[in-house]
């Protein structure tokens, strides 16, 4: 699978869990992981790669999961 179509799908997913979470709900502890999940999906820091290995790990877990 191509990482930028990883990436950019998992931004936008997060860009929109973020939007509803700051527009319907009080921000919770869940909101602010989904707020720093999106931070770094944007951002460029040294912890970047290995956070992308465990998004990547873990959209293949729900993949599997979902069938």
């Amino acid at each position: 699978m191509n990482p930028l179509v990883v990436s950019v799908s998992l931004v936008l997913l997060l860009g929109v869990a973020l939007l509803i979470a700051l527009r319907y709900t009080r921000l919770r502890l869940w909101h602010a992981a989904v707020s720093v999940a999106f931070g770094f999906c944007l951002g460029k820091s040294v912890a970047t790669p290995e956070f992308q290995n465990v998004m990547s790990t873990l959209a293949r877990v729900f993949k599997l999961l979902i069938g």
